[in-house]
């Protein structure tokens, strides 16, 4: 199901929520000016479980950042344009109002807490895998899941896409 719309008004702007859309696209255009370097960007910034837990270690030529950011940093790359898109329009669809009912503040925190702990907890699940994780899924699953306990009654227009399934 691909969400087009709820029918929650929001009472404020939602500005860390557009700053975070604005934030990824951002990234996502300069992973891609790296052109061939791409693939070094994902390896340096992304969640590496088997660096995370010591199991490996990058080349010092692709350690960026300690590994330790890297949940945080992984949360802002994305694998493509599909992948940046939904992670995007779901966030765009479901974030102002749980920012509305927040507040800007407490917003950042839950979103950049809800990134980090589903990077963890992704990365136990398989600590010895040398395949770096990114994208934004793993917050905005926060962020559905607290729509789902503000807004249980909310009506949310989706779209079924039928043709992948015929």
């Amino acid at each position: 199901m691909i969400p087009l719309h709820d029918d929650n008004p929001t009472q404020i702007t939602p500005l860390i929520t557009i700053a975070f859309i604005g934030l990824c696209v951002l990234v996502f255009f300069w992973q891609l000016s790296l052109g061939p370097g791409q693939e070094a960007a994902l390896l340096a910034l992304g969640v590496i479980p088997a660096v995370i837990f010591d199991h490996a270690r990058l080349p010092l030529e692709l350690v960026w950042v300690h590994p330790a950011l890297t949940p945080l940093t992984s949360m802002f790359l994305h694998a493509g344009f599909m992948h940046l898109a939904g992670n995007m329009l779901y966030l765009w669809i479901f974030g102002n109002n749980v920012e509305d009912a927040m507040g800007h503040g407490r917003f950042i925190v839950f979103y950049l807490i809800c990134g980090v702990a589903a990077a963890f907890a992704q990365a136990l699940s398989n600590p010895e895998s040398p395949i770096p994780m990114v994208g934004a899924s793993g917050a905005i699953s926060g962020v559905l899941g607290a729509y789902l306990l503000l807004y249980p009654h909310a009506r949310v227009l989706v779209a079924i896409p039928l043709g992948f399934y015929i």
